[in-house]
């Protein structure tokens, strides 16, 4: 029997959360200050070292100026965070932010094809003894869940293959926001995860080096989803 150490979390990263959660989706704006190291020590229970380790993290992420002797101020994060936040901002203390769920739905309609491209450009036939197999595990299951982690591991290798660090960064942060959601978006997956000729068809253009209808295929791929979650946000903002 194989097993792995059990990870703890810190004092720290517990208060970076709480700390995240309220610069980003909390009454914190840009320019409030934060109370200082003592105040939040004592607020939260922990120890200085605790904060201070915490602040720097977030500074660190771009959410707050940490000023040597003075007030540490809350950053704008729409103008100075990264993609990490993108969980965060989804998925809030008053549930699904439509806003941001549209964001991440426009971006992922016009990433997935520009990696798909790339992919035909500078991948190519070293590609198909892993897409073969992806695609091998996507037809073995009929589990809509399962059929969503199978489609993801084709795409990473259609990321991987893209070779480019932007887009795998883009779609890491996507991916985040996006996994803890899988088992509710079972139904709304299932026409894209479903289209195993369209991934089949996928695969063969960017092992064939089709740089030109890899990219219409990711799109055709993504399409049914794309209008599947558009309906739906448009049904939690107008229930009616």
């Amino acid at each position: 029997m194989e097993l792995t150490p059990v990870v703890r979390r810190s004092v720290a990263d517990d208060v970076f959360e709480q700390l995240q959660a309220q610069v980003v989706v909390g009454d914190l704006g840009p320019g409030a200050p934060l109370p200082s190291e003592r105040r939040l020590a004592e607020a939260l229970g922990v120890s200085r070292p605790a904060v201070r380790e915490a602040l720097q993290r977030l500074a660190q992420a771009g959410l707050v100026d940490i000023r040597q002797g003075d007030t540490t101020t809350v950053r704008d994060f729409r103008r100075h965070g990264g993609l990490d936040l993108l969980p965060r901002l989804l998925l809030t203390a008053h549930g699904l932010d439509v806003a941001v769920a549209r964001s991440i739905l426009e971006a992922r309609a016009h990433i997935g094809p520009k990696i798909a491209e790339l992919a035909a450009r500078r991948g190519g036939p070293d590609l198909a003894p892993a897409l073969s197999a992806a695609l091998t595990a996507l037809r073995s299951t009929n589990d809509p869940v399962s059929r969503q982690h199978r489609a993801v591991d084709f795409w990473q290798l259609l990321v991987d293959a893209a070779d480019s660090i932007t887009f795998r960064l883009m779609f890491n942060g996507m991916l985040a926001a996006y996994l803890p959601a899988v088992e509710a978006l079972a139904e709304v997956m299932r026409a894209e995860v479903e289209q195993d000729e369209t991934y089949a068809a996928l695969a063969d253009a960017v092992i064939a080096g089709d740089s030109e209808n890899a990219p219409r295929l990711a799109a055709a791929l993504l399409a049914p989803t794309s209008q599947a979650v558009q309906d739906a946000l448009n049904t939690l903002e107008d229930p009616r």
